[in-house]
């Protein structure tokens, strides 16, 4: 149910979900902030095993949508956990009001989690920006779907195929070519990136595919190469 990675950061996968019919593994990461409080980062979909595997570790207090993706679960957890605080990517928030967010998350870490907790807004696309985090005690980089990671051995031969022509298979997923395409800005991609890079990483979550458990900045550094062309 929970994967531990650290002392106090977690993640936990979820069902298969399908975006223009193409199958995604999905994850969250759980970290325990040092006053106990959880922070959960693109919640999956709610069980209660999942649920009361999490009130084992401490108060579900903030509910992070990184980017306007990442919303399908949200709600469940919100009216599982009323009292915590829900955080959303500044396009998220905008794009689905019917959806309660407490904060816009910024180009900064936000006082609820600094200094345990890095962010910053990767910017440089057209279609789609996302904020990244840094959990700094397990040197950890938190990623969404600005880079994939898919499991070959969980698909069929079409969609392995399609994934491979997309450059997102493990173990050398890279970030999607489709939306590389998107990002016209990539001055302001490179400044991103190299804020990002800033950061003592060793250890890569990603929400869909294989997470990398070390070596992460190397990794990190060639699935970007292509924003040096």
């Amino acid at each position: 149910m929970l994967e531990q990675h650290s002392d106090s950061l977690w993640t936990v996968d979820g069902d298969r979900v399908h975006m223009l019919a193409i199958p995604f593994e999905t994850r969250m990461t759980v970290v325990k902030l040092q006053n106990g409080d959880l922070w959960l980062h693109s919640p999956v979909a709610l069980t209660d095993a999942r649920a009361e595997a999490l009130l084992a570790l401490g108060p579900v207090r903030h509910i992070v949508a990184p980017n306007k993706f990442h919303h399908l679960f949200v709600k469940p957890w919100q009216e599982r956990f009323p009292d915590a605080m829900s955080w959303g990517d500044p396009s998220l928030v905008r794009r689905r009001s019917e959806l309660r967010f407490d904060h816009t998350l910024g180009d900064e870490a936000e006082a609820a989690w600094k200094p345990e907790i890095d962010q910053l807004l990767f910017t440089g696309s057209r279609v789609l920006s996302e904020v990244v985090f840094h959990h700094a005690a397990s040197r950890t980089l938190i990623l969404t779907d600005i880079v994939q990671n898919h499991d070959p051995a969980l698909d069929g031969a079409f969609w392995r195929w399609v994934k491979r022509v997309n450059r997102i298979v493990a173990p050398d997923g890279e970030a999607p070519l489709d939306w590389r395409m998107t990002v016209r800005d990539k001055r302001a991609a490179r400044a991103s990136l190299e804020r990002m890079l800033r950061w003592d990483i060793d250890r890569v979550i990603v929400s869909h595919g294989l997470c990398i458990e070390t070596g992460g900045r190397e990794y990190v550094e060639n699935a970007f190469r292509w924003l040096e062309r």
